[in-house]
């Protein structure tokens, strides 16, 4: 069994930073890509940004410049540092992770931790 927890979300004006934690455990031989993605209130949900097993990085236009995706592999944890945060940032924000346990390799999604932004 696997679980992603998710950890830092909040209220912040606008301008304001947060940083968002995700830990992966339990049956894992290796973690691929990992990854932030957001939904907001009737909307679907879009990818943030991710991260490969390298340290490769892909981001969402939307956030590029503001956003920086890291990742501790030797922890299983990815990070997002968000700054000059936008009311439209305001979502419910989910890490994603491709976990390999023996030879089966699946997504996992954490329950989802709240980013607000005020005007």
């Amino acid at each position: 069994q696997v679980q992603l927890v998710e950890s830092g979300g909040g209220l912040v004006q606008a301008g304001g930073s947060l940083r968002l934690s995700c830990a992966a455990s339990g049956s894992i031989s290796s973690i691929n890509a990992m990854g932030w993605y957001r939904q907001a209130p009737g909307k679907q949900r879009e990818l943030v940004a991710t991260i490969s097993s390298g340290g490769s990085t892909n981001y969402a236009d939307s956030v590029t410049g503001r956003f920086t995706i890291s990742r501790d592999n030797a922890k299983n944890t990815v990070c997002l540092q968000m700054s000059s945060l936008k009311p439209e940032d305001t979502a419910l924000y989910y890490c994603n992770a491709r976990i390999t346990w023996a030879t089966v390799t699946r997504a996992y999604w954490g329950q989802g931790t709240q980013v607000t932004v005020s005007s």
